[in-house]
């Protein structure tokens, strides 16, 4: 069996964000909320590959995916930093502030219908450990790219709090 890790050598923030439908029949009220995120989502991933070219600045944005919950749908982001993330929030360039008054606007007339979460970790590289195996490729080390896992270790245990050089 193959065993990978991520390559990212850095700190990375783990952004969670996601909405709860509380009244679904209030497709009116939920259904602005939902389509904002892929919007978000494609305008940060077309930043990534401009940045990528040297076309544009690097906004910090590694990549995201998104999942199907119970009582929504979550979309897990990668960032280089917080500082990048909340700079990316506040911009009055980008598609998040909008959506976000717009949000705020619904939910101050309709706070039954629709909610909405998020979580930030800020993690440093020596408090990451990954693991992949027979190209089982998700997550960061599919954002990132993979190396072999006895790179930062032999085991869960040695992987987490090494940095590879």
């Amino acid at each position: 069996m193959r065993h990978e890790t991520h390559a990212h050598e850095d700190d990375v923030v783990v952004f969670n964000i996601g909405m709860t439908i509380r009244r679904k029949h209030r497709i009116d009220l939920w259904w602005p909320v939902f389509t904002a995120m892929p919007a978000m989502i494609s305008e940060l991933s077309r930043n990534r590959a401009a940045a990528d070219r040297g076309e544009a600045e690097d906004l910090g944005f590694i990549g995201a995916y998104t999942l199907m919950g119970r009582h929504g749908p979550w979309v897990v982001q990668y960032w280089r930093s917080t500082e990048q993330l909340y700079r990316y929030a506040s911009s009055a360039d980008a598609k998040h502030l909008p959506a976000w008054k717009r949000f705020n606007a619904v939910a101050r007339k309709h706070p039954e219908a629709v909610g909405i979460w998020h979580e930030t970790f800020a993690v440093p590289a020596t408090g990451i450990e990954t693991l992949y195996g027979n190209g089982a490729h998700i997550g960061l080390g599919a954002l990132t790219g993979t190396v072999e896992a006895t790179r930062r270790g032999r085991g869960a245990r040695e992987r987490l709090g090494s940095h590879a050089a």
